[in-house]
């Protein structure tokens, strides 16, 4: 008798839980090209100060171009403070998986990730990047078991080999 895998658990949205999904799934780009909204907002602001025409559009301009630039230096704390300031955080998250996929519930998010749908499985330190046509999750493995994180690994080989 084959029975089915099914595999649940539960964990918090809290601020580790974000953090880490940060850390293993941005791609952090420091080059000048991540600056070029700021530099856009600062050049177009300060053309507008030298001829005069609307100087609180022209500040405007200049003090957006500042945000952007910070939000572009400390990307990382602007990302997990809009996380933290979100309805879903520090919520509960049920966790289950099974041979269909992998589904996430809690008061404000159902969602699931059929395993037909994954694209591309990449193994982290931490964790497992799922890409799909929509995106790219994370599945952290300090809430699974070995048995779980084993089942993950061979639906990934077995989905390469497809």
């Amino acid at each position: 008798m084959n029975q089915e895998y099914s595999y649940t658990t539960q964990y918090t949205l809290d601020k580790s839980h974000f953090s880490e999904c940060f850390d293993e799934s941005a791609v952090v780009d420091n080059s000048i090209k991540a600056y070029r909204k700021a530099i856009i907002f600062a050049v177009v602001g300060t053309a507008l100060m030298l001829t005069n025409i609307n100087g609180y559009a022209s500040w405007f301009l200049i003090a957006l171009s500042a945000l952007e630039a910070l939000s572009v230096k400390f990307r990382k704390p602007w990302w997990l403070m809009r996380q933290m300031i979100s309805k879903a955080a520090n919520n509960e998250v049920t966790l289950t998986i099974n041979e269909s996929g992998i589904s996430n519930d809690s008061f404000y998010v159902q969602g699931t990730i059929l395993w037909n749908d994954i694209t591309e499985f990449t193994e982290t330190k931490q964790g497992f990047l799922l890409k799909q046509a929509k995106g790219v999750s994370y599945l952290s493995k300090r809430s699974l078991d070995e048995t779980a994180i084993q089942f993950v690994k061979d639906k990934a080989a077995s989905k390469a080999l497809n």
